[in-house]
């Protein structure tokens, strides 16, 4: 542990398109994680072509971002005649580094661009330090760590491998009913398959029991305490307890999300970035870091595995928790006005929370607001329509505005 430098620990932040990474990079994040049209573990959503993945690399790259591709699929027969240019068009695109979970292709990178770092996957199902040395000794440069690991687990890995081996866990989002993401359910069910990023998420479903001499009578699971979602795992969040991951090994916190929405990426790698900072400086996590977490769209947390197996799922319901909607987001500021953009009705009067790139939220009352032609209005109900309003501090491009339900 002595060996391994603070200062490197970085917030690795999902960037499922464009608008996601950018909001990664305004918003405080070390590295992000993402895939190409081909060979990454999330289908939903668009990923980036070559010739987005080159402008992004370059646009990460001038914020001194790193850039992380996912080619961590299990790829079939017919796919590996594709795989080196592949690898060589991300190569010259200018990526950090290959996430992969399978050998073949860890073989074909070292081939193909031998220069580029390796990071194993979480789905290469990485428990213990004989694999992790095992991989470092293939030319690993990162073990993307499963989540099934506790933080006495990881420490052991820690203490068992070369120093310079950088180890990489999960600290934030969705968590699988299947170890590591290996489910065959929605293969079963649906005919699409979760290990090659197609997961229709069946895990989240409700179920009942049908006995065969009784069709069309449904009977729910139930539980103790009621619920038939008996497969719905809770949401990880260890944004309190970053000392103790840190402690035990970790070098890249990670959070979960490609699929999810612009606003998630910019809010969690904020909060993230921020308790971060003040754990290096010596100092106190700050409620806010916590609460901010709370302002997105998410199911029950939980600290998953890291202080042993905490009761995982959400009987009760399959849905999510939502305390906050984004209203608007601020295109600009000018003599006394932001500019923004709406995304949900809300009125005069109402007290909004702002969230700008790399800061912490302040409250904005809408003590007034103006329509593009300068008219006075009382409320926003138009999607996307442009509103004025008045505000005595500058508010940042890119700001998020925020109502309370």
């Amino acid at each position: 542990m002595d060996s391994i430098k603070y200062d490197k620990i970085e917030i690795l932040s999902p960037a499922g398109d464009m608008e996601r990474l950018t909001a990664a990079v305004n918003f405080g994040a070390d590295a992000v994680y993402l895939a190409g049209q081909e060979f990454g573990m999330r289908t939903s959503p668009s990923n980036f072509n070559m010739d987005e993945l080159t402008k992004a690399i370059k646009f990460a790259h001038e914020k001194n971002v790193k850039v992380y591709l996912t080619c961590n699929t299990l790829p079939r027969n017919e796919e590996i005649d594709r795989l080196p240019a592949f690898i060589e068009d991300a190569k010259n695109a200018g990526i950090d580094a290959f996430i992969v979970a399978d050998i073949g292709i860890l073989q074909l990178v070292k081939k193909y661009a031998p220069e580029v770092d390796v990071h194993i996957s979480t789905q290469a199902g990485i428990v213990n330090y004989l694999t992790a040395r095992t991989f470092y000794d293939m030319g690993a440069k990162r073990v993307v760590l499963a989540r099934e690991l506790s933080l006495e687990d990881i420490s052991t890995i820690r203490a068992k491998t070369n120093s310079s081996l950088e180890i990489e866990v999960f600290v934030h989002g969705s968590m699988c009913v299947s170890f590591s993401g290996r489910c065959l359910l929605s293969s079963y069910l649906t005919g699409r398959d979760a290990n090659r990023g197609d997961c229709a998420q069946p895990c989240r479903w409700k179920y009942n029991l049908v006995e065969e001499n009784r069709q069309g009578q449904f009977f729910p699971v139930m539980e103790e305490n009621g619920g038939t979602y008996f497969l719905n795992s809770r949401d990880l969040c260890m944004i309190k307890h970053i000392p103790e991951v840190i402690k035990a090994g970790a070098t890249s916190l990670k959070i979960e999300g490609r699929a999810k929405s612009e606003y998630y990426v910019a809010v969690t790698t904020n909060a993230y970035k921020h308790a971060l900072n003040a754990y290096l400086n010596g100092e106190e996590l700050e409620p806010w870091m916590s609460e901010e977490l709370d302002k997105i769209s998410h199911r029950e947390y939980n600290t998953g595995f890291f202080f042993g197996n905490e009761p995982g799922q959400v009987y009760s319901n399959g849905g999510y928790v939502r305390h906050y909607d984004v209203v608007a987001v601020c295109d600009g500021y000018k003599d006394g006005m932001i500019e923004i953009s709406q995304r949900n009705k809300f009125l005069k009067g109402d007290v909004l929370d702002v969230l700008e790139p790399g800061g912490r939220p302040f409250n904005l009352q809408v003590e007034k607001m103006f329509d593009q032609w300068g008219n006075e209005v009382d409320s926003a109900p138009h999607a996307m329509q442009k509103l004025f309003i008045p505000a005595d501090k500058i508010v940042k491009k890119g700001a998020y505005l925020r109502r309370k339900r």
